[in-house]
């Protein structure tokens, strides 16, 4: 379970020796570490960011793994982890790159975004 590697990941770059210091740090219950780490409950998006950025880890990596493991359906986690992985793999250029490319789709003058992006590629 990813979620279980980035609590793991976070206490380990804040040299915690319990789960309760990261409960602590989350502001949560401390038996909700234990609920995370045995599958009961799922990291939320905002908890994923904060244990990410503590870690040292790209928070849209972190992101990823978290929906992987809360998807059901083995053919769309196994999609979620590929995804990860693909992004892991290929670092924050290809990431940067993905949201650029739909940042000009999305944009209402899309001519001349496009153009400005070729300017800033060459």
């Amino acid at each position: 379970m990813y979620q279980n590697q980035l609590l793991d990941a976070y206490k380990k770059a804040k040299s915690y020796v319990q789960d309760k210091q990261i409960a602590h740090d989350l502001n949560l219950p401390r038996q909700r570490i234990g609920e995370m780490r045995n599958g009961k409950r799922y990291i939320s998006d905002s908890e994923a960011v904060f244990l990410a950025d503590g870690a040292g880890i790209d928070p849209e990596i972190a992101l990823l793994g978290c929906h992987a493991d809360r998807n059901e359906n083995p053919r769309v986690k196994a999609m979620w982890e590929s995804i990860a992985k693909k992004f892991n793999g290929q670092g924050l250029r290809a990431i940067s790159m993905a949201s650029a490319g739909l940042a000009l789709v999305l944009m209402p003058d899309f001519a001349h975004a496009y153009q400005c992006a070729l300017c800033i590629l060459c």
